[in-house]
């Protein structure tokens, strides 16, 4: 007696189905079968991508581990070249089984798979810390000197010290050893996902400034200098969250 259309679709939701089964499913003339079969496949293939992306992604962290080193850093940081709101910078430590397929670049994410995703960094994670600098501390030492003060301040709070860091495309003068990827968050898991709970956090600081500051838009354009943005501090004026320092901001301040 074959099985019904409900019960294949049942089999096929499973995350792994037998050979001989899918080989049984295929003699199947039903349009019906021949299209949950075809689902099946091209989320097999979805999936396997995603752990050869996994895989890769996961290189630096095997071969220092094979180096002896235990306790990884990855340290990211979002909101260099906003014109309002924090420098965010975060330091997370993975435990070396740790997969989340899936995670890279935050920027590659939807707002809604980043959120998911820092909920579940957080909750799996050996260590994270998050650390912002703020407008007038940037206008005070410069968006780039801010950017490793957030990063130190970020590594420095982690509860359980680091024995290595892995930094997207920044260098910092710690006792620690380090090494800097360019585009880190697309070749590091561990930096992907510093990446990830930085960016959600700027963004809730950002969408938080809604309610503080109306009209300016921060939780659509988390302060970059849209038209909106600007068009805004035109009509509104500046507020304590903004750079001074930039030119855009300095020119209507």
């Amino acid at each position: 007696m074959k099985q019904s259309i409900h019960q294949i679709r049942q089999l096929l939701e499973q995350p792994e189905v037998e050979q001989e089964q899918l080989d049984k499913l295929a003699g199947d003339e039903r349009k019906g079968v021949q299209t949950l079969l075809k689902q099946y496949r091209k989320r097999q293939e979805e999936r396997h991508q995603l752990l050869a992306m996994h895989d890769q992604m996961n290189e630096y962290e095997r071969q220092l581990r094979s180096q002896g080193y235990h306790a990884l850093a990855g340290i990211d940081e979002v909101g260099r070249g906003p014109l309002a709101g924090p420098v965010v910078a975060a330091a997370v430590i993975l435990p070396p089984d740790f997969r989340l397929l899936g995670l890279t670049d935050s920027k590659k994410l939807t707002k809604q798979k980043r959120e998911a995703f820092s909920e579940i960094i957080k909750r799996e994670a050996v260590a994270y810390s998050i650390e912002m600098v703020h407008a007038d501390e940037i206008d005070r030492i410069n968006i780039y000197q801010a950017t490793k003060m957030a990063m130190k301040a970020a590594i420095s709070t982690l509860h359980k010290e680091p024995d290595y860091l892995l930094l997207d495309a920044m260098s910092l003068q710690l006792d620690i050893p380090q090494t800097s990827l360019i585009k880190g968050d697309e070749k590091s898991i561990t930096i992907a996902a510093s990446s990830v709970i930085a960016k959600v956090a700027r963004d809730t600081y950002m969408a938080e400034l809604e309610t503080k500051y109306p009209g300016y838009g921060f939780s659509r354009h988390a302060g970059y200098g849209t038209k909106e943005h600007l068009a805004a501090i035109d009509r509104l004026g500046v507020t304590p969250e903004h750079r001074r320092s930039f030119k855009p901001v300095q020119e209507r301040a």
